[in-house]
């Protein structure tokens, strides 16, 4: 027993010695190797290729006649035809909008979009907007945004909620929001020192302990979802049978019409002072 446990721990010890030894290397999966791009719904052949019979002709000239290479490009080809929906183009955005805390172009979109829509849907005047960094899930790119991006970057199926709550149970709320680095937010002015909140303004003016605030949300963030208790001490609670995607698409599809462009900017809502 003694001679096998030595045995096993050299073995051990041999295979963390190796693993420190090992190197890793990062390679984009950008095309590169056959030319493939993300196809719209009218140029797959294109994008994608062309499969017949065991040989795969890539976008950029090769052939592969045999191997994964082949066999994933005849996937993607054949699940064209299903996708094709997902590929209209919505929108425009003239520069990507990366998704990174404490505040950036694509939370302040994400979040004043939910304000309108809460407020549209209940018909009642909302103050404030919350909604988690977690809940979108991928940047928005530059240039022509199709449905897929849309449907990439809220893929939840998480409810327009409107919420009835004292200022007193704001502050609380954003004291919490404070310590996990902040969300996406918006109606409000979050300064924040670390992670401890500072100072907290309400449409411009210091939060009324007594006030009853409208907040739009999404239902996970009710009871718990990211550590967020959204529904503490509520007044009111209405749900819609919306999703966030269902208010995003149709802010999308209205700017679209009326020619403009999906952009937004950093306003300062949210200011970090230095510890």
């Amino acid at each position: 027993m003694k001679r096998l446990f030595l045995a096993v721990l050299a073995s051990c010890m041999a295979i963390c010695s190796y693993a420190q030894n090992m190197e890793w290397s990062v390679i984009p999966m950008d095309g590169s190797r056959t030319g493939v791009t993300a196809p719209t719904a009218d140029n797959v052949k294109e994008a994608l290729g062309t499969v017949k019979g065991c040989r795969y002709v890539a976008p950029n000239g090769k052939v592969f006649r045999r191997g994964s290479t082949r066999k994933v490009a005849k996937l993607m080809i054949d699940a064209q035809d299903e996708m094709a929906f997902v590929k209209e183009v919505v929108g425009y955005a003239p520069k990507a909008m990366i998704k990174r805390k404490p505040e950036c172009e694509l939370s302040n979109w994400s979040a004043d979009i939910l304000k309108a829509a809460v407020e549209k849907e209940f018909g009642r005047p909302v103050d404030i907007a919350l909604t988690n960094f977690g809940g979108i899930r991928v940047d928005m790119p530059q240039g022509d945004v199709l449905l897929d991006d849309i449907l990439s970057m809220f893929p939840f199926n998480n409810y327009l909620t409107y919420v009835a709550i004292h200022g007193r149970d704001v502050r609380r709320l954003f004291e919490i929001i404070a310590g996990k680095g902040m969300e996406a937010v918006s109606g409000v002015e979050v300064t924040i020192q670390g992670r401890k909140l500072v100072d907290l303004k309400v449409g411009g003016q210091p939060v009324d302990d007594d006030k009853i605030y409208g907040l739009a949300t999404i239902d996970y963030l009710l009871n718990g979802g990211d550590d967020i208790f959204a529904r503490n001490n509520a007044e009111e609670v209405l749900i819609s049978d919306k999703i966030v995607y269902d208010g995003i698409i149709e802010h999308v599809r209205e700017i679209k019409a009326q020619g403009k462009y999906i952009e937004a900017k950093v306003d300062g809502r949210v200011k970090v002072l230095p510890q």
